[in-house]
């Protein structure tokens, strides 16, 4: 496709966008929830042809060698799209965040100040390997009374080109408009280049995959930005840790899923509790096919369980895999000055049951969350109750852990008077 074409096409996709954005500035709750309702329906109607579709998908992600974390997130199956539809229903029950008064004061001279929430406008969301993204980020847009623009990536292109078209369908069906909901993928790669360029048509753009993606997406884009980050997550067991549930959130942070950018990718250890905890923290994960990483401390304690000596390289790494990395450190102030040096600023955890110490911890540790005698894998929009989530932010900015409807929206002031002058 010509680079022409390509620009123009993007051009128009927003376009279309921006006068259906126009018009979900007036759609009622009961409205979107309605469509919303539509989505998950048509959805679990038409299973197989998602599963059909993403089936070409994982069968050319093989053949090009994708890695078993991207497939991880590419795959779909009757359990995966249920849940996806269940979560698109949950949207659906949140209060609409639309019309909230966020503040408001009366002036000493009389003027009323309130500032009201609304709709964003036009969101560009890029992403990859993640179909399941694509139905959040509709659902969550559209709740948010906004238009958005996917770019999903051609890993899943055969996945979105049918779920979009079932979800454009679930629009038209409760007669809202389409273009609400439209992908870019038939543009590739450079066509998310072009939406990148579209400020005044796009709104802002939400990055959502690996360092690389996201990193591109905030050098490039003269669109507004929202960052979402990479999961260099640890769990720290502390000298006072109780070592049952220690042994229990660690494993959970990394092996209950994962590919994904909450699971735990370091865990550092005490040195008062590493004789008793670390040979059973080993063998666990071990035992469930986890790749071990380790200082020297830690190998010296391994006995017959297989692992490899850490290099610094380990220490900064996102695995998205049965791979951790593991160190015995001699203070809290030394966990937190290694979770400083190499945390993505996404979840860190502390295993205590010290008080004094999870207050230190939680004010020498900047992430966008905090973890207390808990799994990183609860940094989730649908664990928070947040509903489906867009993205983890790991920003400082507008928006920070994860974005729920509140966090894709913005704000007007309205300043009521009566004949006031200046």
């Amino acid at each position: 496709m010509q680079e022409s074409e390509i620009r123009n096409g993007v051009v128009a996709v927003a376009q279309r966008a921006r006068v259906a954005a126009r018009a979900m500035r007036h759609v009622t709750t009961a409205q979107k929830d309605a469509l919303l309702n539509a989505i998950a329906a048509i959805l679990r109607e038409n299973t197989p042809a998602i599963i059909a579709a993403n089936e070409i998908d994982i069968a050319a992600g093989r053949e090009r060698g994708l890695d078993a974390g991207l497939i991880d997130r590419l795959m779909l199956d009757p359990q995966r799209i249920d849940g996806i539809a269940t979560a698109t229903e949950k949207v659906a029950s949140l209060p609409d965040p639309i019309g909230e008064v966020v503040r408001g004061r009366r002036l000493p001279n009389g003027l009323t100040l309130r500032q009201v929430r609304v709709p964003m406008g036009v969101i560009g969301m890029i992403y990859e390997a993640r179909p399941n993204v694509t139905v959040d980020a509709a659902a969550l847009t559209l709740k948010a009374g906004s238009a958005v623009i996917l770019r999903g990536g051609s890993a899943a292109f055969e996945s979105n080109r049918v779920i979009v078209e079932l979800m454009r369908k679930a629009a038209e069906q409760v007669g809202l408009p389409a273009d609400a909901i439209q992908s870019i993928d038939e543009f590739g790669r450079a066509g998310g280049v072009e939406l990148m360029k579209l400020r005044g048509l796009v709104d802002v753009v939400i990055p959502r995959g690996g360092a690389g993606l996201i990193q591109t997406v905030v050098r490039e884009s003269v669109v507004p930005v929202i960052e979402t980050g990479t999961g260099n997550c640890h769990v720290y067991v502390d000298r006072a840790a109780d070592l049952e549930k220690a042994l229990a959130i660690a494993v959970n942070s990394k092996v209950s899923r994962p590919s994904v950018c909450n699971a735990a990718e370091s865990i550092l250890v005490h040195a008062d509790v590493a004789e008793r905890f670390v040979p059973r923290l080993l063998r666990e994960l071990a035992s469930k096919d986890v790749r071990l990483h380790v200082d020297e401390s830690v190998r010296g304690l391994a006995g017959d369980i297989q692992v490899e000596l850490a290099t610094e390289e380990d220490w900064a790494t996102e695995y998205l895999a049965l791979e951790v990395a593991i160190r015995v450190v001699p203070s809290l102030q030394a966990a937190i000055e290694h979770i400083e040096k190499y945390s993505t600023g996404h979840t860190e955890a502390i295993v205590s049951q010290d008080l004094e110490a999870i207050e230190t911890f939680k004010a020498g540790i900047d992430s966008a969350v905090i973890m207390v005698n808990a799994s990183t894998r609860f940094t989730d929009g649908g664990e928070f109750g947040l509903g489906a989530e867009i993205g983890i932010s790991t920003q400082k900015l507008h928006a920070r852990g994860p974005m729920g409807l509140a966090e894709i929206t913005t704000t007007t002031w309205i300043a009521e008077g009566q004949g006031h002058v200046r």
